[in-house]
């Protein structure tokens, strides 16, 4: 096996002190091929670290002192050459998947032998994927429902952009069905500059011209149900 120039430089961050101490020992027998660039126990500790070391692999336990690292994931990932793989004795599939759609290149089994760590550090660092098929098949298809998910449904996405405030002038307008704008602004206690300068964002939002259509949009997408506003949802009439 041909060796780089540069040692493979790992940051250890787990929680219990013999297993670090181990993971040290295993690594350091690899020099010149692979260095400990630091250890961590807490997250805390790991993030104060990360900014100065630079490591190419990070092997991240899950569990840190009952805190979940998933938490510290995109802060481990802010410097794009180093490669977070998961070493850890969790079993939840759930938590081991949104690990790897967070960021993480692989998983390694905490009962996995020396060997395979070795060999998974080094895989991570050449930028490849330690996942079996099950969970690589699994996480791939969780990426693309999610985007679909998004892609599919954009008039949600349009809705979702509604204040409180124009979700209840929306209401107003099916309620009103028809009413001119002085009796909507008088129901809603504010003027008809202010129900006009509310219904163009309305219109800007969800692709429609004027109240005719809002009416129209609002009754095929079901927005009967936007009444609801916080207790907070005030505003003075100018």
């Amino acid at each position: 096996m041909t060796f780089s120039s540069k040692p493979i430089r790992v940051l250890l961050i787990d929680d219990h002190q013999t297993m670090l101490w181990g993971l040290v020992k295993l690594i350091e027998s690899e020099k010149p091929r692979m260095e400990v660039a630091g250890t961590a126990r807490t997250g805390e500790e790991a993030l104060e670290k990360i900014g100065s070391l630079h490591p190419d692999v990070i092997l991240l336990d899950l569990d840190l002192g009952g805190k979940s690292a998933l938490d510290i994931l995109p802060a481990l990932l802010l410097n794009p050459a180093s490669q977070v793989l998961i070493f850890t004795g969790e079993r939840n599939q759930a938590t081991l998947d949104l690990a790897v759609l967070r960021g993480a290149r692989g998983i390694l089994r905490k009962d996995a032998s020396a060997e395979q760590v070795l060999k998974a550090i080094e895989k991570t660092a050449e930028g490849e994927m330690w996942l079996d098929r099950e969970t690589l098949s699994r996480v791939f298809r969780e990426f693309t429902t999610t985007k679909l998910t998004k892609k599919s449904n954009p008039e949600a996405e349009k809705q979702a952009s509604l204040t409180p405030r124009e979700r209840k002038i929306i209401y107003a307008v099916i309620e009103g069905n028809g009413a001119h704008n002085k009796a909507l602004a008088d129901r809603l206690f504010i003027s008809e500059h202010t129900l006009r300068n509310h219904l163009t964002a309305i219109y800007q939002k969800l692709g429609v011209s004027n109240r005719l259509e809002l009416y129209v949009y609002a009754s095929k997408h079901q927005l009967s149900n936007l009444r609801s506003v916080g207790s907070s949802d005030t505003e003075a009439t100018p």
